[in-house]
């Protein structure tokens, strides 16, 4: 978890590096990312030489690599990216570099407090999961989904445990995928595995699973639900409980709790099921009739709908509000693009659309919902449906102060980056 506490929440402005220096030293600039609390920038940037490196607040890595990419900060603040020389990947946490190496390595994750970092791997013709550089002691044929518990102290995958020849059609609908957790399968096999999530307790994991052609559905520790269904979604952990929610199909689309329809309609649509903090309410993008998508919380859908889709729903700390994203069809023939992205809170949608939306913030006290958007081009912040009147050429997500009056600012401005700190009132007015 994020200690924002002790942040600095009181210098106004920082100008942590100015970024035109960095593209008078280096041949190339990749993507930028920013620490949580927005004291460090960092790319990976290519030298004279033609090597990379990463560049944090100006000052680059001593050391050197052949590749780089998936530079990303995790939440205790230290920089972490996939690095490869010659024909062998690794990771390298602020400079350096795991002892071992892989013929590949992606999908690099952390802990929820950072302390942990996973990545998958692959060496000669196994793939497994590496945990600190520590790789499993089993490998698997294949390897899909990673996912970290919420403790750090396990790791699961959906890995593939027998083989199967691209001709061999029975072989694979006895089914030849399961879930790993730290390396140990689980003994039942599936046609196929998808999504996985952990419960708080980190003991207890669900996945989404194939059992034939026609039948799906959720697998948790290995056991599946009593009943199946045409096709299921991502499972979700009801918040300090075992309790697993899943979208389900049934000719329609339903609500599912513990393999039991939960919610007593159902919908031409529904995935993405979140539930509050506390864990009593629960919602889900829905459409009603095809083509009309909204989120219903609880069971009830909220009046307005959207054309073209809703996306990152989240409850407020105090569960009692929703906000997410949402997108309009555009014009099949436009010469400018349109403004069709927007943020719908509590079923009503915010007076400006944009041309692009980032995942909605609450407030601590939830009664506030700030998100970067994008108007021709430029990056602004969006604070309960009133537009900031200035404009970056970079911005990353808003963080609210712990009081809730204050939002932390990221963003590169006449090619500087700034940290700032603004009252709430000055988005507001």
């Amino acid at each position: 978890m994020l200690d924002i506490k002790s942040w600095d929440w009181n210098t106004r402005e920082k100008q942590i590096t100015d970024i035109n220096k960095w593209k008078e030293k280096f041949v190339q600039i990749h993507e930028f990312v920013t620490s949580d609390d927005g004291e460090k920038i960092a790319a990976v940037v290519k030298t004279e030489d033609e090597e990379f490196t990463v560049c944090v607040n100006g000052e680059p890595w001593e050391a050197t690599f052949g590749k780089a990419w998936s530079l990303k900060f995790s939440p205790d603040g230290r920089l972490a990216v996939l690095t490869s020389d010659g024909m062998e990947w690794t990771v390298a946490v602020d400079g350096e570099e795991w002892e071992n190496k892989f013929d590949y390595v992606w999908d690099l994750q952390f802990s929820r407090d950072g302390k942990r970092i996973a990545a998958k791997a692959k060496a000669e013709t196994d793939y497994k999961v590496v945990v600190d550089d520590n790789p499993w002691e089993n490998g698997f044929l294949e390897m899909r989904q990673l996912k970290i518990s919420p403790n750090g102290e396990k790791v699961a995958a959906s890995v593939q445990v027998t083989p199967c020849g691209e001709g061999e059609i029975f072989k694979f609908l006895e089914g030849n995928w399961t879930v790993a957790v730290d390396g140990q399968a689980w003994d039942n096999k599936f046609v196929n595995v998808w999504d996985i999530a952990f419960a708080e307790d980190n003991v207890h994991v669900a996945a989404e699973v194939r059992l034939s052609p026609t039948q799906y559905t959720i697998a948790v520790n290995g056991s599946t639900w009593s009943k199946s269904y045409d096709c299921v979604w991502a499972p979700v952990f009801r918040p300090n409980s075992i309790s697993v929610a899943a979208p389900v199909k049934k000719g329609k689309w339903y609500l599912a709790v513990d393999g039991e329809i939960a919610w007593g309609r159902g919908f031409a649509e529904l995935w993405h099921p979140f539930f509050s903090s506390d864990g009593k309410s629960i919602g889900a993008i829905v459409a009603p009739t095809f083509g009309k998508w909204t989120i219903a919380v609880d069971g009830t859908p909220w009046n307005v709908t959207f054309t073209a889709a809703v996306i990152d729903p989240t409850f407020s700390p105090d569960g009692k509000r929703v906000a997410a994203i949402y997108k309009e069809d555009e014009p099949v023939v436009e010469l400018e693009p349109k403004k069709v992205w927007g943020m719908v809170v509590d079923g009503r949608p915010w007076p400006e659309q944009y041309h692009m939306v980032w995942p909605p913030v609450f407030s601590p006290d939830s009664r506030h919902v700030a998100a970067k958007v994008e108007i021709n081009g430029k990056y602004t912040l969006a604070v309960d449906g009133k537009t900031w009147n200035r404009e970056f050429e970079a911005l990353w997500n808003p963080v609210f102060s712990p009081d809730g009056d204050k939002i932390l600012i990221r963003a590169i401005e006449g090619g500087k980056y700034y940290r700032r700190i603004v009252p709430l009132s000055e988005f507001l007015g």
